[in-house]
């Protein structure tokens, strides 16, 4: 085989398990970026493990990137593992992962490569003591001796942006064994449409507009996407206009909340934010 073809067929592999083009990898954390401005994620809920099929995409093994091959392992059970997390946000946020879901840089998720997927881990920064859990869905990273890429979410929570990696150790949950009891639970159900926030909810808030037909046009397209959820339209006068509010909910947290953020965000509402 010629050295141009192997290098073609190299560059396939990366862009089919990584979802990118650059040269250096889509996991170089260094060509990555977080949001445009700052967004609260101290309330996005860890993930909740359950028990899931392997995903029908990113189980190949062996697999090779770079040259180097990959295993997948048969089960998680047992893994526990040191090292350096990074973490990759708004350059990949709505592009395929490797088990064909979508990227979503707000929920609690991760790329591995070798663990299946999905899978579920628990994640401790050993510099701060601080932890999430993170579903796995994804492969990498496969940049300098990483062993975990994180969502943008799950590395703010572990207070690793501003230094971009951090010390780790990464071990999997058995989500057979996992105990639910400590889980909170969505609340779904459809509310009366009211102009005022209702005590004691948590509402999805996914804009805020100047002009109140475009906010009736989202609160429309994003009923209709969202059945069982009330979308209300919150108006909030300042001194010189009328911002009108569009706000999904009532929720509460759990692992049902960032599928929530992932359908608001495919509807090209890119930045919903838990308010009271």
């Amino acid at each position: 085989m010629s050295r141009v073809i192997h290098n073609l067929l190299v560059l396939t592999m990366v862009a089919l398990l990584a979802g990118c083009s650059s040269t250096g990898g889509r996991y170089s954390v260094d060509q990555d970026y977080g949001p445009s401005s700052n967004v609260d994620v101290s309330n996005v809920p860890n993930a909740v493990p359950r028990v899931e099929a392997k995903s029908r995409g990113g189980n190949k093994s062996p697999y090779t990137v770079l040259g180097k091959t990959y295993h997948v392992m048969a089960s998680g059970n047992g893994y526990k593992e040191r090292g350096v997390a990074s973490w990759y946000g708004k350059k990949f946020h709505g592009h395929k992962t490797s088990n064909g879901e979508t990227y979503n840089m707000y929920a609690m998720s991760a790329a591995h490569k070798s663990l299946p997927l999905p899978s579920y881990v628990q994640v401790t920064n050993l510099k701060n003591g601080r932890q999430v859990i993170v579903r796995v869905n994804d492969r990498g990273p496969f940049h300098g001796g990483r062993i975990i890429d994180l969502s943008y979410a799950a590395a703010s929570k572990l207070d690793m942006l501003g230094q971009g990696t951090a010390n780790v150790e990464v071990e999997a949950i058995d989500p057979s064994r996992w105990s639910t009891s400590t889980a909170a639970v969505v609340s779904a159900a459809p509310a009366p449409t009211t102009a005022t926030p209702s005590e004691g909810a948590r509402y999805l808030q996914v804009g805020a507009f100047s002009l109140e037909t475009t906010a009736l046009d989202a609160q429309q397209q994003l009923q209709t996407m969202l059945p069982g959820y009330q979308v209300r339209i919150v108006p909030l006068q300042r001194s010189d206009r009328t911002l009108y509010r569009v706000q999904v909910g009532p929720v509460l947290l759990n692992a049902n909340l960032a599928e929530l953020v992932s359908r608001i965000e495919a509807a090209g509402y890119l930045q919903p934010h838990l308010v009271d």
